[in-house]
């Protein structure tokens, strides 16, 4: 990638109003808030049972993702700007995305074990989420020897933890009191709620972005290439240590779609609603590798999910010849 790309990514804005920020926000706790009607506390008691692939599928995400994105964000060298590599190291910092207990229906894998993954590392970004980005990022910046003037990267803890407490938190524990005391209410809302955060989302991005299309547009060969590879690097550890662990097959497919789904709708909150970035504003190349990883993992689960179906089917015809 050439400085004249960088600078034309970096060059792209995206200023939200207190308005704009409200609105995302109370959104967004509508989607988590959909998310956690499928919860029943049935679910974590047989997940916890034989815990192996919640353990597995924790180490995947709060550990594994955060450290191979850092030496991805190495192995690229000056392919990439520090914006980019930081935007990459938000995302895996970033809890499971709320699309992927739907991709895990799609995908007939274990449902349980999908909703208990999501809700544990959403409860646990709280912590992690700050701690990751605040390691590896410093970390990069350190290590990729960075010219020029780079900002401090702080971590506001105290915004952070009232962002993410009051986006992911409250809905969480609203969308399972409702589940548990409002079962009929909870089926009914849950699929609608569903498909409305995948709209959400690609209605964020385009909105976000709508005043620098045309930059955005120039350089998103560059920007689908590297979210590309490092999503396939997300769902290839989920895939790799579900099959060293000989987890079962549906358990497998859970740690895939888990993995390789983030909620980078989290990542842009937090760009956009807090000071990363200590007296410089978000900075484009971290914006829109956080923002496309939204779309990009969207296509990329439906693809698994449907690769996984199809070798359902391919084996159930072989199985009736």
């Amino acid at each position: 990638m050439t400085t004249e790309t960088a600078n034309l990514i970096d060059s792209i804005n995206v200023t939200m109003n207190a308005g704009g920020m409200n609105t995302i926000n109370i959104v967004l706790a509508f989607v988590m808030y959909g998310v956690a009607l499928g919860i029943r506390p049935g679910m974590f008691a047989e997940v916890f049972k034989k815990p192996k692939s919640l353990l597995v599928g924790m180490g995947c995400q709060l550990v594994l993702l955060p450290l191979l994105t850092f030496l991805l964000a190495i192995a690229f060298g000056k392919s990439i700007s520090w914006t980019m590599a930081l935007g990459m190291i938000l995302v895996a910092s970033c809890p499971g995305g709320n699309i992927s207990n739907f991709m895990s229906s799609l995908s007939k894998a274990n449902i349980e074990l999908s909703v208990s993954l999501t809700a544990i590392s959403t409860a646990l970004a709280i912590l992690m989420t700050p701690f990751n980005f605040w390691l590896y990022g410093n970390m990069y910046l350190h290590f990729a020897e960075v010219a020029g003037e780079v900002p401090q990267l702080t971590i506001p803890l105290w915004d952070v933890f009232k962002t993410i407490f009051i986006l992911l938190g409250i809905p969480l524990t609203l969308g399972v009191l409702t589940a548990r005391f409002l079962p009929k209410l909870a089926e009914k809302l849950k699929k609608p709620l569903q498909w409305f955060s995948i709209l959400f989302f690609i209605a964020m991005v385009v909105l976000s972005f709508a005043g620098n299309m045309e930059a955005f547009l120039k350089c998103i060969k560059y920007i689908f290439l590297i979210v590309l590879i490092h999503n396939l690097l997300a769902l290839s550890i989920g895939f790799g240590m579900g099959t060293c662990f000989k987890v079962p097959r549906r358990d497998r497919r859970t740690l895939t779609i888990e993995t390789g789904i983030q909620n980078s709708g989290l990542g842009l909150v937090l760009l956009l609603g807090t000071s990363l970035f200590a007296g410089f504003p978000p900075h484009g190349g971290t914006l829109v590798i956080t923002a496309w990883w939204g779309v990009w993992h969207i296509i990329s689960g439906l693809t698994v999910s449907t690769l996984f179906h199809r070798y359902d089917a391919r084996h159930k015809e072989e199985a009736h010849e």
